[in-house]
């Protein structure tokens, strides 16, 4: 049952990691444990260029028009990379943004900040437009777009992107993980031909805090005794275009390497499943990234393998033509595969 129809019935049933009890709290009322099923919908890579910028009220009407839907993430990326990252762009997305009748939750793509330095972009200063975005899309933390929904932000490490928040017994880690590296590229439409002091020390505050996020995450989820965990990043850390470049020269992807062992070691502690969602490549996929065998392991100087690890990318610029739907099994079912998705085809 959709949290638009609960809410209607005044039932409260969504709620921030902030405000959940500790393990050690009174029992959870059985009415409030044996909740329905519940559904989010994906997006990323979108809208790219002008014929897509046109459709994209379309495309929030059908989410919105999607009843099982509790809330919508999008991963990222909303423009091409070919197009300027001006004020009035922003300002155009958070009004489409703004007509979500879900809750909206969003991090930041490469396409509005960290490629922004290209000449075809502006040749911004990337740390600029990162700010601008915080300006635009993040003006009150702990809040998403769209319909109002608590979330826990980062915001006191001035990341208020990075969220996370728990939904029957599910919990959602939402991290600022870039392409290119994780903005680990020179700024060349700035003439720069190696990454700035500036540049480095913005990756590395980014890294320890999406490291601090992941850790708080796990460790909540445990004590919690929650079902799965969910992250939702930009990057496509396993973008199979460049696997064979980074099995050749492994530090063309040295921006994720600290990300993945960390990801490694709590998706091992955790005794339940977890999903990664991403976008950034732009063709859906589903998969075992770190799965015994797989060659990323040898990319990232992985030892053990992450079994446990789904990975889902969801489609993006030309392919954006669908949404991922998800759709969480209820609290009582038997344990297993905590989710399951399809894609869902928009209406034009």
């Amino acid at each position: 049952m959709s949290l638009r129809i609960l809410a209607a019935a005044g039932l409260a049933v969504l709620t921030a990691t902030t405000t959940l009890a500790p393990a050690n709290a009174a029992p959870v009322p059985a009415e409030q444990a044996a909740q329905e099923s519940f559904s989010f919908g994906v997006i990323g890579d979108i809208p790219y260029g002008q014929q897509e910028a046109e459709l994209f009220p379309s495309r929030i009407g059908d989410l919105n028009a999607d009843l099982d839907l509790d809330f919508v993430a999008h991963v990222g990326d909303i423009k091409n990379g070919s197009s300027a990252c001006t004020d009035e762009y922003f300002a155009r997305i958070r009004a489409a943004f703004d007509t979500f009748e879900l809750p909206l939750v969003y991090t930041p793509g490469d396409n509005e900040w960290v490629d922004c330095h290209r000449e075809n972009n502006g040749s911004y200063n990337p740390l600029e437009r990162l700010d601008k975005v915080r300006e635009v899309f993040f003006p009150s933390p702990g809040k998403t777009l769209g319909a109002t929904m608590p979330v826990k932000s980062q915001n006191a490490l001035g990341l208020p992107e990075n969220v996370r928040f728990t939904h029957n017994r599910v919990a959602f880690s939402v991290l600022n993980i870039q392409g290119s590296n994780n903005s680990l590229q020179p700024w060349t439409g700035l003439g720069r031909t190696e990454t700035t002091p500036e540049q480095r020390a913005e990756v590395r505050h980014r890294i320890d805090a999406t490291i601090d996020q992941l850790h708080a995450t796990f460790t909540d989820a445990t004590l919690r005794n929650d079902r799965a965990v969910v992250i939702m990043t930009q990057a496509d850390m396993f973008d199979p275009s460049l696997l064979a470049a980074a099995t050749a020269d492994p530090k063309i992807l040295s921006g994720f390497r600290e990300i993945i062992d960390v990801l490694v070691k709590e998706t091992n502690n955790f005794d339940a499943p977890v999903y990664l969602v991403n976008g950034d490549s732009h063709i859906f996929a589903e998969d075992q990234p770190l799965g015994d065998g797989s060659p990323w392991l040898r990319v990232y100087g992985q030892d053990t393998a992450a079994d446990d690890l789904q990975r889902i990318t969801v489609d993006g610029s030309a392919n954006a033509t669908n949404y991922v739907k998800f759709t969480v099994a209820a609290n009582s079912d038997a344990t297993g595969n905590v989710l399951d998705w399809k894609k869902v085809p928009y209406t034009s």
